[in-house]
């Protein structure tokens, strides 16, 4: 039957997107066959959609989320009727993704949603919630405890920072949460339970090698600059994640803080984590994300209001996280 889907093409003008009706034999190679019901818009759909060079084949359905019921499978663990989540694996940058009502996947690739998880919070959790997740895991193999000290969330109101505020203040961490919106986003912040906001320009120039140490550990999502300056105001034995490059790829920054205060840096790949990490971030989530803070992190629009949205994610003007109905 005929779907619906947002489909970025090439031409001689550059790239395109737009809403179009699809045919199942259009759907790439797979195993499951999923009904899609959410899929979002993250940073990384953003540059999809917007013609940023990061789609490696065309035409392709962007979305590197998607949620939803398997519809038939060919793979041994999963049978139709099965609430699934797939996050990362190139899905929406290298294959269809989930921005379309219906979606060929691998199972390899799917998670089977745990507990009373229902596919509207999958999808609000996505890539950046399950990156947050991971990061919070990360922190606490690292030995990061409630008793360490304060921790740092930069790029706060993104949904990885969302996520992360949540997640660590439920433990009993002091948050402190960076943002440049201080006057619109303190109060949501606060409702995550941040305890304290930082002005997103105290870290984002050039800085010093080592600055005064103020955090015990931090969750950086932006990097660049912001990560050279969290690394460098870090307390000595502390731990700095870093998942994100909304400000740069770059890192301007020096040895000081690795070799005279024993600071540890920890890489956060979501694309590619093994299953094992995977299905141990969605227990977690399924387990402490409290379902009325997600439900105050998410919008919700339809698969025609994608291309707007995209636009205004790169421009920093969303709020936690971006649901989009793809039956709406």
């Amino acid at each position: 039957m005929p779907f619906r889907a947002i489909r970025v093409t090439k031409d001689d003008q550059g790239q395109h997107a737009a809403l179009e009706t699809l045919d199942e034999d259009q759907l790439p190679e797979g195993d499951v066959t999923v009904r899609v019901e959410y899929s979002t818009v993250n940073y990384k759909d953003g540059l999809a959609v917007s013609g940023r060079g990061i789609v490696r084949v065309f035409p392709l359905t962007p979305g590197i989320d998607l949620a939803g019921t398997v519809e038939s499978s060919e793979h041994p663990g999963f049978a139709p009727g099965d609430r699934v989540v797939l996050n990362g694996f190139g899905t929406g940058e290298k294959t269809d993704g989930g921005l379309a009502q219906k979606a060929r996947v691998r199972g390899e690739h799917l998670v089977r949603l745990p507990g009373a998880l229902t596919t509207r919070q999958a999808a609000a959790i996505g890539t950046a919630g399950y990156t947050a997740m991971l990061s919070v895991l990360a922190l606490e193999d690292a030995g990061v405890t409630k008793d360490s000290g304060e921790v740092l969330v930069t790029g706060a109101a993104g949904g990885v920072g969302s996520v992360a505020i949540a997640l660590l203040a439920r433990r009993g961490h002091h948050v402190l949460a960076a943002t440049g919106r201080r006057a619109e986003e303190g109060d949501y912040l606060r409702g995550l339970g941040a305890a304290g906001i930082v002005d997103r320009e105290e870290l984002s120039g050039p800085g010093k090698p080592l600055a005064t140490e103020r955090w015990s550990a931090a969750v950086d999502t932006v990097g660049s600059h912001t990560l050279a300056n969290v690394l460098s105001a870090t307390r000595y034995g502390g731990t700095v994640t870093t998942c994100g490059m909304a400000q740069g790829l770059d890192l301007p920054a020096s040895v000081a803080p690795f070799i005279l205060r024993g600071v540890s840096l920890l890489g956060i790949d979501s694309v590619y984590a093994p299953m094992e990490r995977r299905v141990r971030a969605y227990e977690r989530l399924a387990e402490e994300l409290d379902p009325a803070l997600l439900e105050g992190m998410i919008t919700v629009i339809g698969l025609d209001e994608v291309p707007d949205t995209a636009r205004r994610i790169l421009e920093g003007r969303v709020r936690g996280r971006t649901v989009v109905d793809v039956n709406a």
